[in-house]
């Protein structure tokens, strides 16, 4: 089963940046998909989380299950990627 993290961030953020490798880094090896949405690109995803960038989602953004912002919570990450997704 391939698990889904969603990453919500912006071109000029230090803190995506860092998000940004630490998850690539703890989904090496695993069946695990990264997809990076730039909240700019989306007025409803600047509205509702422009001031929380970087924001990592397990699954889809529409699903609404934050595992965490501004920085990873690397605890929280590997527990969703052992619990192998959503139950």
């Amino acid at each position: 089963m391939t698990l889904r993290l969603t990453l919500l961030a912006r071109a000029y953020c230090h803190l995506c940046d860092e998000m940004r490798e630490g998850v690539l880094r703890l989904a090496a090896g695993r069946p695990v998909v990264v997809e990076e949405l730039d909240v700019d690109a989306s007025a409803e995803l600047e509205a509702r989380y422009g001031d929380l960038v970087p924001v990592l989602f397990a699954g889809p953004v529409a699903a609404g299950r934050e595992l965490c912002h501004y920085v990873l919570d690397e605890a929280c990450v590997r527990a969703f990627l052992a619990e192998g997704g959503p139950g």
